[in-house]
């Protein structure tokens, strides 16, 4: 099959899926979930964001956000406090714990990053994360 014919959406599809499972096996020691490494790192570049402002980050539907958050509450990963100006919204914030838990896992993510990648040289790299970027702003999310 020609190259330019292979569908675009499949392939980032099969990519995702694959790296996440093997970036789910690196975080499973540190006892997080993908979604949760990603909430953490979304509230470790934007703290105080709302659960709407999580869930647009994290491509998830606030509804499911809410419940990730609930979750990692209980755990006391993050912390929910009452927004200044918005009485139905909250900030969400990390805690100690989930600001431990995520330096304590971004090296482990980084590293089976870093194998996923050996085949690249730098140039290429940079390449497919400037596409990667561009293609998530252009999408309607």
């Amino acid at each position: 099959m020609n190259a330019d014919d292979v569908c675009l959406s499949f392939l980032v599809r099969q990519a995702w899926l694959n790296m996440r499972s093997v970036v789910d096996d690196a975080l499973a020691a540190h006892d997080l979930s993908v979604a949760q490494y990603a909430t953490l790192l979304v509230l470790d570049e934007q703290p105080g964001a709302s659960v709407a402002e999580v869930a647009r980050a994290v491509a998830s539907a606030r509804q499911s956000a809410n419940e990730l958050l609930a979750g990692m509450e209980r755990a006391g990963l993050v912390e929910r406090r009452p927004h200044p100006q918005d009485r139905r919204s909250q900030k969400i914030q990390l805690t100690a714990l989930g600001r431990a838990r995520l330096e304590a896992a971004r090296p482990s993510v980084h590293a089976r990053e870093s194998e996923l990648e050996a085949g690249f040289d730098q140039a290429q790299r940079a390449v497919v994360r400037e596409w990667l970027a561009r293609m998530a702003k252009a999408s309607p999310a």
